[in-house]
């Protein structure tokens, strides 16, 4: 009995040792394994979601990367015809190297249009030959109102400036009031001053211009691009019209507060310009109308743009010409002297 006792606890030890306790361990490793797995398929699904997630962020990223590059490549790229020319917006214009008198490029170069604006040009330099002081005070009065287009103004009736205040505000900002002071302010008034514009016109050569006031805002004002040309050649000549013509912006003391004014021509505030002299125009007869006499390839260039339907299309055009030449003289330079590469 006794023995029988011992046989069975004998049994019953191997049976722990190596029969349940293998049974318990698997059991236990297939747990351990399970959750192992469970863990681990938890763990490689986080990962491929945060992977993908990333993919998708990065596809966005390049796929943005390869929208913008076109456009990019567009804007370094100056826009050329099959002749490889820029293709312009403006209807009329005229390109020439200022040094040498070439015509780089032209379109209705002898057409007769309103000149807008750009008629202070003519303005500032009968007032700088007149030799008024230009430290007199003129005051702003109904007479330099606009009843002919309606146009408003920040100088009221009765605002006192200086004639140089005056002649900067119209040539930077393009203020019409200004401009009718300083004619109106001319010895013999304003009929002797249009008197004085025609007939500086002639001597400077123009042989397409006309002017019947000193703003622009009459369409009777008119040029054409080879005229602007030669009138912006003259005034550049006048230290103070390429100054007061290219300033960005002015702070003026009008009455009791301190008003700014901005220049017309946003590309004087670009670095990559340099701009010699700069005057905008826009009347609804004469289109949107721009002219400059800005540094290319290290060569003084007069630019005119006339009659451009868009509100930017002048100084674009103005920025195809720039990119057009500089692409020229990159492939000059590249071809060598002989037109070998």
């Amino acid at each position: 009995m006794k023995f029988h006792h011992l046989v069975i606890a004998v049994l019953s030890c191997a049976v722990l040792q190596f029969g349940l306790a293998e049974p318990a361990g698997a059991a236990a490793g297939a747990t351990s394994t399970k959750v192992s797995k469970a863990s681990k398929t938890k763990k490689a699904s986080t990962r491929y979601t945060v992977r993908k997630r990333a993919a998708k962020a990065g596809s966005r990223k390049v796929s943005a990367r390869r929208s913008l590059a076109p456009a990019a490549q567009v804007a370094a790229r100056p826009e050329v015809d099959h002749l490889g020319l820029p293709l312009l917006r403006s209807s009329a214009f005229l390109i020439q190297n200022q040094n040498t008198g070439e015509v780089l490029l032209e379109k209705k170069s002898d057409a007769v249009l309103p000149i807008a604006s750009i008629t202070k040009l003519m303005t500032a330099m009968v007032v700088l030959d007149g030799g008024q002081s230009l430290s007199e005070e003129v005051v702003i009065s109904e007479e330099d109102l606009d009843t002919l287009k309606g146009t408003g103004s920040r100088l009221a009736l009765g605002t006192r400036l200086t004639r140089e205040q005056l002649l900067h505000l119209a040539l930077m900002s393009s203020e019409n009031r200004a401009a009718s002071a300083l004619g109106r302010s001319y010895p013999g008034g304003i009929d002797a001053f249009v008197h004085a514009m025609n007939i500086k016109a002639r001597m400077i050569g123009l042989v397409d211009t006309r002017f019947s006031d000193s703003t622009g805002l009459n369409p009777m004002n008119v040029s054409s691009p080879r005229d602007l040309a030669r009138m912006v050649s003259a005034a550049s000549t006048y230290p103070l019209i390429r100054q007061f013509s290219t300033t960005s912006e002015e702070h003026v003391q009008i009455g009791r507060r301190v008003q700014r004014f901005g220049n017309t021509n946003s590309l004087v505030r670009s670095p990559e310009w340099e701009i010699g002299l700069s005057k905008t125009g826009y009347i609804r007869e004469a289109g949107r109308c721009l002219v400059m006499q800005a540094w290319v390839n290290k060569q003084p260039v007069i630019i005119v743009l006339m009659d451009s339907d868009g509100r930017f299309t002048r100084t674009a055009d103005a920025v195809r010409v720039k990119k057009w030449m500089e692409a020229a003289a990159t492939q000059r330079v590249a071809a060598g002297p002989d037109g070998s590469s």
